[in-house]
């Protein structure tokens, strides 16, 4: 059963979302928070496996939410899906590096929501290749809220998981890892897994935002 967190300040988006989720068999919602705070205080209590989060909320926003809640040694095993009303929110790279596993704009299709709680339940990062492009073009460079802190050494990988970690980074999945590589699916996903294992990332999101400041891509896209 994946236990889903609702954090969102309007009702009407919570009761949408949780009539759609609790109507889909292995999906419970434990919880629902009208602010940061609020979202924050639920997941510790109900220990969620993904917590729908807005990004824009009163009070404690929900990037500084996400930051908490990654930050708690007991949420190790939370994934944070943001919610944004658009698709290149300018907090979304920063909340991306925080920990946020992905994210998903409020108008997205029912079909396309439930997909994407199983995908980050599962551990997968939920960036499209096409958003990944947009988001990280628009924002990668730009100054952001905090300071970054250095990124982990890309030392402990081996050259050909630093390769592979790049095609992450350029929003590649297993099975076109494995195509451009011309290895097998299974071989490319052993590949993506060590990288995540050597380098403490929570999953793919991570490692995009890995390959990013770390220098291991510089798409031509940024020129």
């Amino acid at each position: 059963m994946i236990k889903v967190l609702l954090a969102d300040d309007q009702a009407l988006v919570r009761a949408g979302f949780r009539a759609l989720l609790d109507a889909e068999p292995g999906i419970e919602v434990v919880g629902e928070a009208a602010d940061g705070l609020a979202a924050v205080t639920l997941a510790a209590r109900t220990r969620p496996d993904v917590v729908l989060m807005d990004i824009r909320m009163p009070g404690v926003d929900g990037l500084e939410a996400t930051r908490r809640i990654v930050a708690d040694p007991a949420l190790t095993d939370t994934r944070i899906i943001i919610l944004t009303t658009f698709e290149l929110d300018e907090y979304l790279f920063e909340a991306l590096r925080v920990g946020a596993s992905g994210f998903l704009v409020k108008d997205t299709e029912p079909v396309d929501l439930l997909r994407g709680v199983r995908a980050v339940a599962a551990g997968d990062g939920l960036l499209s290749p096409g958003v990944t492009r947009r988001l990280i073009a628009e924002f990668a460079t730009k100054g952001r809220s905090t300071p970054a802190p250095p990124p982990p050494s890309a030392d402990p990988l081996t050259d050909r998981e630093r390769e592979v970690v790049a095609l992450v980074g350029e929003g590649l999945n297993n099975d076109e890892i494995a195509e451009r590589l011309h290895v097998s699916p299974a071989t490319a996903k052993t590949h993506v897994s060590r990288a995540m294992i050597k380098l403490a990332a929570r999953d793919r999101a991570q490692l995009v935002v890995f390959a990013y400041e770390s220098a291991l891509v510089r798409p031509t896209w940024l020129h």
